[in-house]
């Protein structure tokens, strides 16, 4: 199984994060930790999820999580797996994706 890896920048009240590697119940911690930006809680979030490998319910419950606390926004496009997983659960409308340069802030 591959690291999950990624890296955070903050730009203009907005936080954008590149996710990659593999997301499951030991390393979906990261992203939570990654993504932890309580001093801009209400600036958006975008998550780049296009080198994401491979995605369970933990990461899905982390998007979830994440979501709820602040707007966040997938940057993709979509990994297949991600995106079927996000189709299959009902949860793919509650995420914004954006798939250009443009779109992701």
């Amino acid at each position: 199984m591959k690291n999950a890896e990624g890296d955070r920048q903050r730009r203009g009240g907005r936080c954008a994060g590149g996710r990659s590697g593999e997301f499951d119940l030991d390393t979906t911690g990261l992203l939570l930790e990654a993504c932890d930006i309580t001093p801009v809680p209400a600036g958006l979030l975008v998550i780049d999820v296009r080198q994401v490998d491979f995605g369970d319910s933990s990461f899905l419950n982390a998007l979830i999580r994440l979501r709820n606390t602040r707007p966040v926004a997938l940057r993709g496009p979509l990994p297949a797996q991600l995106h079927r997983m996000l189709e299959m659960t009902g949860a793919l409308p509650l995420f914004d994706i954006r798939d250009t340069t443009e779109q992701a802030g």
